[in-house]
């Protein structure tokens, strides 16, 4: 924090208006105020006393903070910048829009792309789960979805736009002036910001014990050693809280009031929580700024004093804040996965998706805590859409969408709560000291059980589960971000080759230019080892899941075949068999690729955009790319999609992308500069992957698809010939994949087919379909017959069971021999001989492959407290050599022996010596 030095926080304001630099008692931090006070005026250090302020703009709602934010801006040279969406599609490291910077950030903030205006002011809805635990408890100083309204500078060495001085003075300008904040009541508290791999100096600004924004001057990078470097760019990234703001005008008892007005009491309604009285919530705000919901002995604390204040019982007043608490966090909540949701996040174990079902499991646990039926949730997104739908463009139209994951969601919820008690018993027996918080993380993770259930199935079987309060806060700062990716992972040259290249000037790109072009001339730039790189090349490389092109240079009167073409930043390698001599260098040779391959490859590439434009109409714009492959035999998309696709959606996708191929649209590439692009198409640009250049190259299939894409295309669709798809399949939560053929290889596919069929109907002896409709009849003929044969072998397993019981100190033993096994039948006699005998312990012998016993014990519940399974069976191992496992009920292994009476007589004399 001692970057910058104190220096940047003595601001021309300052000193013009007479504030004080002073230092808070409580948090030690220095701030900037015109009234001497031994606090900063921020919670936790100050109570909220905003209440008592006379704030001269009366009463505003979120709608009229945010256009005034944006009007006072525009009116002082700011151009308004549309907000962009809250998952963060032009970002590859991030997931969702935690703050305005986050739009700007690394293109913009790196210098490798300029700002679409400087200075510019945006509104932009962000969510932010890391501190997903506290809201409600904190009545609306946490939330995880808002506004930040940002305006912002960017200060280039040679050229200044402004910086801490004026962005001090539209702050107090804003505030006293705009919003009529008394100045005496005003505070700049200097602080230290980080976010985004950026790092700065700032000042929080609080009113009353409120912050009510945030002013970073960006000046620094974050190095991974947690030194900082001075980065060019000179950034003023503010945060306005918007909600805030808009609680500060209308002094309500809490945030949620002031944001969700009557939408509050309709939640009050449908979850049967009665509304609280006005003073328990007016007197309970006071002392909530001081409160951290992580600290059960604080949170206890403050219902001791607001009920001592208001002369309710401490139990009384619990039970009401509670209750609210959970209907204020279920309005945050659902807003906040309505938006993801209508963003096109698909609900997944992975990426956004993780998020937006941590959001939604959040839901359904506060409404099954509250006793509301799971089935009828969509009623509260319902409202949250029609109350926002004029804020929020984005959440008008899928309503649809929305109300159908809900209810997979919903399912797939319910799933995992029918399996967590078996499971969570499994984890409980690991240890008899409760279960780490690694292993509570593992089985949300890996299993979507929630730490509460964790927490009951623990209580039940008497053990204390811990479930720490920031649980879903460490999940969320987790998961918040995408893995770095190696360089090594995304280059496939050799580190030194691609040392050697580094600094040559970049490769002229003749696929990009003429994409048919089939030969050329070129001089060689540089040899190194079995790589070549030449001033102009046709040889499309490898990327975008397409492969690279092959081919040969000639030179000399030799043919040197090209095995692999590769991209290291803009030059481009060429990977021959050889290889090309050394003195190649300066010399012209001869390109040829392999036209009939690449032109299979540009076949599938078009396809491949033609059936994500398409899977988007057929399935909904939430559709996204999660990975793709070209190669000159097919192609496979891989699609985000919250179930597997029906037969008719797969018919329907194929048949409309077929019609698209027929009508033969154009498709057209060309560069765009990057803002214009998005303004044109939105972020479906960045399907393919994210693009950190200022100029983009666009590939658009008319009136279906825009991609930037690298890639090489047709010229029309009709080119594709025909598509269809050969194979569909759930990859992953959340993730359909989706193979197909294009153009010639669809003829080969049917050719594969037909070769198949004929084999099948060899080996049936006759005409497919009615051999098959035979062989159906016969299994069920005969399945029929087993199904009798069964009930029969149980009926006789069970006489040999109960004729062979021996009562051994108070127990029913039954050693028995069965020479052929049934497996499932005898799972099902087991399961029910030691459901029906709580003293009978069980005990299967059946013969082994290569001699010895297979062995299986199962015991009723009586006789598995004397005796458990897994002990005798490691009694019985200990004796005649084997081994195996199990629990107290049930134990399977092996003996070493294959004398069936000395088996008997030993487990005799175990169970009798118990």
């Amino acid at each position: 924090m001692g970057v910058g030095g104190s220096s940047i926080y003595r601001v021309r304001s300052f000193e013009k208006e007479g504030y004080l630099r002073l230092r808070c008692g409580v948090c030690g931090a220095y701030f900037w105020s015109r009234v001497p006070r031994d606090n900063c005026n921020d919670a936790p250090c100050a109570d909220y006393t905003f209440f008592n302020l006379r704030i001269g703009s009366g009463p505003l709602s979120v709608r009229e903070v945010r256009d005034r934010f944006l009007r006072f801006f525009e009116e002082r040279g700011h151009k308004v910048v549309k907000p962009y969406p809250v998952v963060a599609r032009w970002r590859d490291d991030l997931y969702l829009t935690i703050a305005s910077i986050v739009v700007f950030q690394p293109h913009v903030t790196s210098g490798l792309v300029p700002p679409p205006a400087n200075p510019l002011v945006i509104a932009q809805p962000s969510i932010r789960l890391e501190d997903i635990d506290s809201v409600g408890y904190t009545f609306g100083r946490h939330l995880t979805n808002f506004i930040m309204g940002g305006h912002h500078a960017f200060n280039y060495p040679d050229k200044y736009v402004y910086f801490t001085h004026e962005t001090v003075e539209y702050a107090r300008e804003f505030f006293t002036r705009v919003i009529g904040v008394p100045e005496d009541e005003l505070v700049f508290k200097e602080s230290w910001w980080e976010g985004g791999g950026n790092a700065g100096p700032c000042f929080e600004v609080a009113v009353g014990g409120l912050e009510v924004a945030t002013l970073v001057f960006m000046m620094y990078e974050s190095m991974p050693d947690g030194t900082y470097r001075e980065i060019p760019l000179k950034i003023v990234d503010t945060g306005y809280g918007i909600e805030r703001i808009a609680w500060l005008t209308q002094k309500t008892p809490t945030a949620f009031h002031a944001i969700y007005g009557g939408l509050l009491s309709d939640y009050h309604r449908l979850l049967g929580v009665e509304e609280p009285p006005e003073d328990v919530l007016r007197v309970s705000v006071k002392y909530v700024g001081r409160l951290n919901p992580k600290d059960e002995a604080l949170y206890a604390r403050l219902k001791r004093e607001v009920s001592a204040e208001l002369g309710l019982g401490v139990e009384e007043l619990g039970s009401i804040l509670d209750r609210v608490i959970k209907v204020y966090a279920l309005l945050d909540h659902v807003k906040t996965a309505s938006l993801m949701l209508s963003d096109g996040v698909v609900p997944s174990n992975s990426g956004e998706g993780y998020l937006a079902r941590l959001v939604l499991r959040r839901i359904f646990r506060l409404l099954t805590q509250l006793g509301f039926d799971l089935g009828e949730a969509y009623v509260l997104f319902d409202k949250q859409i029609r109350f926002w739908g004029d804020m929020y463009e984005q959440l008008r139209g899928r309503e649809g969408y929305v109300e159908d994951v809900l209810r997979h969601e919903v399912g797939k919820y319910l799933e995992v709560l029918g399996r967590a008690p078996s499971l969570v018993r499994k984890y409980l027996r690991r240890g008899a000291s409760g279960l780490s918080l690694d292993e509570l993380i593992e089985l949300y993770d890996s299993h979507g059980v929630p730490p509460e259930v964790v927490a009951e199935v623990g209580r039940r079987e008497g053990v204390e589960v811990v479930v720490p309060g920031d649980f879903y806060n460490r999940l969320a700062a987790k998961h918040s971000r995408a893995p770095a990716r190696k360089v090594e992972e995304r280059v496939k040259v050799p580190a030194e080759v691609v040392e050697a290249v580094r600094g040559l000037s970049p490769t002229r790109q003749l696929f990009h230019e003429d994409p048919y072009l089939r030969e050329f001339t070129s001089r060689v730039v540089k040899v190194v080892g079995e790589y070549v790189v030449l001033e102009e090349t046709a040889f499309y490389p490898e990327g975008g899941g397409q492969e690279a092109d092959t081919g040969y240079l000639f030179f000399g009167g030799s043919a040197y075949r090209v095995v692999d073409t590769q991209k290291v930043g803009g030059v481009i390698l060429h990977r021959v068999e050889g290889p090309l001599p050394a003195e190649a260098a300066g010399s012209v040779v001869r390109g040829v690729i392999d036209w009939e391959r690449r032109y299979k490859l540009m076949r599938h590439h078009t396809a491949t955009h033609v059936i994500l434009g398409v899977a988007r109409k057929v399935l909904g714009p939430h559709v996204w790319q999660a990975g793709a492959e070209k190669s000159e035999s097919g192609a496979r998309l891989d699609i985000t999609h919250y179930k597997p696709l029906s037969d008719e959606e797969v018919r329907a996708i194929e048949d409309l992308a077929n019609k698209v191929v027929l009508e033969g649209r154009e498709v057209r590439t060309y560069f765009m500069p990057k803002y214009e692009a998005e303004e044109r198409y939105g972020f479906v640009l960045y399907e393919g992957g994210v693009v950190l250049e200022p100029v983009i190259r666009v590939v658009e299939i008319e009136g279906l698809d825009a991609e930037a894409c690298f890639g090489t295309h047709l010229r029309n669709t009709r080119e594709v010939g025909a598509l269809k798809i050969v194979r569909t399949e759930k990859i992953a939560d959340g993730v359909v994949r989706l193979e197909y053929v294009a153009g010639t290889q669809v003829s080969e596919y049917a050719r594969l087919l037909e070769g198949k069929i004929r084999v099948a109907e060899g080996l049936l002896g006759g005409d497919l379909t009615l051999r098959l409709q035979s062989l159906i009849k016969e299994v069920q003929d005969l399945r029929s017959r087993v199904s009798a044969l069964r009930k029969y072998y149980v009926k006789e397993l069970v006489k040999l069971i109960e004729s062979s019981v021996e009562r051994v100190g108070g127990l029913r033993v039954s050693v028995i021999y069965l020479d052929v096994v049934d497996s499932d039948a005898l799972r099902d006699v087991l399961k029910e001989m030691s459901e029906r005998y709580e003293d009978l312990v069980l005990v299967v012998l059946t013969p082994r492959g290569g001699g010895g016993l297979d062995v299986e014990v199962s015991e009723g519940s009586r006789a598995s407290e004397a005796v458990p399974a897994s002990r005798l069976l490691s009694g019985l191992a200990s004796l005649v050599g084997g081994r195996g496992g199990g629990g107290a009920r049930h134990a399977t292994g092996y003996l070493a022996v294959g004398d069936v009476g000395r088996v008997r007589e030993l487990v005799l004399k175990l169970v009798g010596g118990s």
